[in-house]
């Protein structure tokens, strides 16, 4: 879509969305034509974002981890796209350049990992892995194995589907994945993302602004990183304007172990204040990444215990960064440049020093063993650095 629909919006683009929404039980529009050459033009014309499609569009953002904000962008357009597939409804297959993607290939995913083929993370896009899975199972079943969901797949499928429900397989993989990789830093890839960056330089107060800052941040924590034996990278340069789908190939072309995405928040309200910490998932009962959700709230407890932010907790989220890095990945939004004394303390270069130790003390505590992790705010970067060089 070319253009943002909010609150007054007109036309045939917000008929589309309140079909969409009517589909998915989220807007009572009976009345209203469905988008298409059976609407009248006038009508299609004359639809209106009301008050009532505001409120199901928050509703939508709610349950599928977007942004809550009543507008229909990109990011909200395309779930609301997605969320009207159900399995069956197509035939999935692996396209390498337009990866399918849909309510329906969750389905398949979540299908394929409770018979104990691993197609990697519940993510709804139809990649390599979830291929590559549905291939092994069509095998395993005496099907052609020819990596295409059709309609002898989908019976196999119902078939087979199990009676007793339960379990988390990908996240007992992701967490004996971590623990393979053993505890020590040195020789570990992490990608450091400042956000923004380039003639987009985020939120602003005063001289200082969002870019500026976790560029900063991030050359603090990249050398916090190195010092420890990881290989770190920057996912951008100082004047780069790269989009999140660019910053999560970058990661997944180095195969990296972690990703960290540095923000700093804004509010209309000046009393908005605190850190928040993001990782891949939906709020409730959906898939997530386990392990991203762990490392997340490390993160969020180790910035908490050494400075005196608000703790706004960690959150799940389907941004398009968290959900296209096929490594755990979150996202820090270190204070409100809106709020004077969060904007004073991110001014403040010891703050970000403390910020810096607080994200690399929490990516070493996610590679300790249970025994040998250390209580929130108590590890060093010196203690670190010892056992690095040890």
């Amino acid at each position: 879509m070319s253009s943002l629909l909010r609150l007054g919006s007109t036309g045939p683009a917000v008929a589309e969305i309140r079909h969409k929404l009517t589909l998915l039980g989220l807007l009572s529009d009976t009345g209203a034509p469905a988008p298409g050459a059976e609407g009248r033009l006038a009508d299609l014309e004359s639809a209106r974002f009301d008050g009532a499609v505001d409120a199901a569009v928050r509703a939508f953002q709610q349950q599928r981890g977007v942004t809550v904000d009543g507008i229909v962008g990109p990011q909200t357009y395309r779930a609301l796209d997605e969320a009207r597939w159900r399995l069956g409804d197509r035939i999935l297959t692996h396209a390498v350049s337009h990866l399918l993607a849909g309510d329906d290939v969750v389905t398949l995913q979540q299908r394929l990992l409770e018979l104990g083929f691993d197609c990697g993370r519940v993510d709804g896009i139809f990649g390599r892995r979830t291929e590559a899975a549905l291939r092994e199972f069509q095998r395993n079943v005496g099907l052609v194995p020819d990596g295409t969901c059709g309609p002898k797949t989908f019976k196999a499928l119902d078939r087979l589907s199990r009676t007793v429900r339960g379990g988390r397989p990908d996240a007992l993989r992701e967490d004996l994945d971590i623990a393979a990789r053993g505890p020590r830093l040195s020789g570990k890839v992490v990608v450091i993302d400042p956000g923004h960056g380039g003639a987009d330089r985020g939120a602003s107060a005063g001289a200082l602004d969002e870019a500026t800052v976790v560029e900063d941040l991030a050359a603090r924590i990249e050398g916090r990183l190195t010092a420890t034996g990881v290989v770190a990278y920057l996912s951008r340069g100082v004047d780069w304007e790269v989009d999140e789908a660019g910053r999560a190939a970058f990661a997944n072309g180095l195969q990296a172990d972690l990703l960290i995405s540095l923000h700093v928040d804004s509010a209309r309200n000046p009393l908005a204040s605190g850190v928040a910490t993001y990782y891949y998932g939906v709020a409730h009962g959906g898939s997530f990444s386990a392990v991203g959700e762990r490392f997340a709230g490390l993160v969020q407890r180790e910035i908490v215990a050494r400075t005196d932010l608000l703790d706004c907790r960690a959150h799940a989220k389907t941004w398009d960064l968290l959900r296209l890095t096929r490594m755990p990945a979150v996202r820090i939004e270190v204070g409100y440049l809106s709020n004077p004394g969060d904007a004073a303390r991110l001014s403040d270069p010891a703050f970000r020093d403390a910020v810096a130790e607080a994200v690399v003390v929490a990516v070493q505590r996610l590679y300790l063993a249970q025994e040998d992790d250390a209580p929130t705010g108590t590890l060093r970067l010196d203690e670190l650095l010892g056992s690095a060089s040890a």
